[in-house]
């Protein structure tokens, strides 16, 4: 607990946190106003009221290679490895305290942009009523906290702010859609890409049929794999790593 509050200190005693957590939030929720306003009543779905938590998620990314970029940046990790000698410990206390105040995000997000939803476009049928109903919407902010993770994790890695951010962003919002472009295999390797299936846990519909080789918790269990060897690498890489 001691090592949690150290980091919430380090992490919500800088300005970046903050300014992420609000445009994370005003993005999703503002691409969810503006769909709304846009396309008919009748036609608003559930699934498009979380049509923004993409460009929320992206913004997340960059807050939480931050918390760990900007420590190798400006040479408090030295301190903190010298307070806590086991530095998986010191690691591990950040990567729990970043998903949480990325969940808390994701899900402020989602619900928001539900509810802006259905204040300006209240004809349309925006109800919760089954398990894939509650997945749409609250399964963003699990979304948010995995990638959370995996920026966390990058950011260990790469110890440079530029370099994790251009990484994670590239890989997210454009080499996993370039790859299917690949003739022949590309389609079967865009499958098993971890932002991929990330979509597919919040768009799939569980009785319909689909292309995706697991079903939406499938791909959440694969995602979370994915996310969780990326961060047993940087746990192993700045445990024998200078600081």
């Amino acid at each position: 607990m001691t090592l949690l509050a150290v980091e919430r200190t380090k992490l919500f005693t800088t300005r970046s946190a903050w300014w992420c957590s609000a445009l994370a939030l005003a993005v999703t929720i503002g691409f969810a106003a503006l769909y709304a306003s846009l396309v008919d009543g009748s036609a608003m779905s559930l699934r498009m009221t979380q049509v923004g938590h993409q460009f929320g998620l992206m913004v997340v990314l960059v807050l939480a290679a931050l918390s760990i970029t900007t420590e190798y940046r400006f040479g408090t990790i030295r301190a903190t490895f010298l307070a806590v000698p086991n530095r998986t410990a010191a690691l591990a206390a950040k990567t729990v305290l970043v998903a949480l105040v990325a969940f808390v995000i994701g899900e402020l997000a989602a619900f928001g942009s539900w509810v802006t939803a259905k204040v300006l476009v209240p004809g349309a049928d925006l109800a919760l009523r089954t398990a894939d109903d509650w997945r749409v919407v609250a399964g963003v902010g699990l979304v948010f906290a995995l990638g959370a993770v995996l920026a966390v994790a990058v950011g260990a890695l790469l110890r440079q702010t530029a370099g994790a951010v251009t990484l994670l962003l590239l890989w997210s919002l454009l080499v996993e859609s370039l790859v299917g472009l690949i003739p022949e295999v590309g389609p079967t390797v865009q499958d098993w890409m971890p932002f991929t299936h990330a979509g597919n846990f919040l768009n799939a519909v569980s009785d319909a049929p689909s292309s995706m080789p697991l079903g939406p918790w499938g791909s959440l269990a694969y995602f979370a794999a994915i996310v969780l060897a990326v961060w047993v690498v940087a746990a192993v890489v700045v445990q024998r790593r200078d600081a």
